[in-house]
């Protein structure tokens, strides 16, 4: 059985890209390949800047104050991103969905991939489970896939950080 990899890879490609903004269009193809993502659809220049500004929706969603606030704009990218699903065997990979029309140019396909996944982590594992950094001087967003779902911290290193400076303040 081939399970649906939606939630999980989607919504951590969305905080990379998000926390490192790609800035051509060749380093955004590479991270989307180094993903796991197979781009068999038209690539051009301009989808750059469209996924940047997706992105810039994207991270309403991870700074929401609420789960209601949270799921309305999960909705408006569903919205925006919406297609039929559709079973395919790309490359003989093996029966799965695409929740994205066949033709879509890599900002449309990201678009889709992003939202739908953003919807499945944060349905199927919580959604408080995505967020920033709690560490005050980090801005990095983080998307929780821990087996108890108590992230706080972008890395090890922020939480490491923080335990080292409560530590010496007691």
């Amino acid at each position: 059985m081939h399970l649906n990899p939606y939630g999980e890879y989607a919504v951590e490609l969305a905080a990379d890209l998000a926390n490192r903004r790609p800035q051509t269009i060749g380093e955004l193809v590479t991270r989307c390949i180094d993903a796991g993502i197979v781009v068999d659809f038209p690539v051009s220049e301009d989808d750059l800047g469209e996924v940047l500004a997706m992105l810039d929706r994207w991270v309403v969603v991870a700074d929401a104050g609420n789960e209601e606030d949270r799921a309305e704009q999960v909705n408006l990218l569903l919205a925006k991103a919406s297609a039929y699903p559709r079973l395919t065997n790309h490359a003989g990979d093996g029966w799965h969905l695409h929740y994205r029309d066949d033709q879509h140019s890599l900002a449309g396909v990201l678009e889709a991939l992003i939202s739908v996944g953003t919807a499945l982590h944060l349905v199927g594992r919580g959604m408080h489970r995505l967020g920033r950094c709690a560490v005050d001087e980090c801005t990095l967003i983080y998307a929780d896939t821990s087996r108890n779902g108590r992230q706080r911290y972008c890395s090890p290193r922020c939480a490491n950080r923080d335990a080292v400076r409560r530590h010496r303040s007691r």
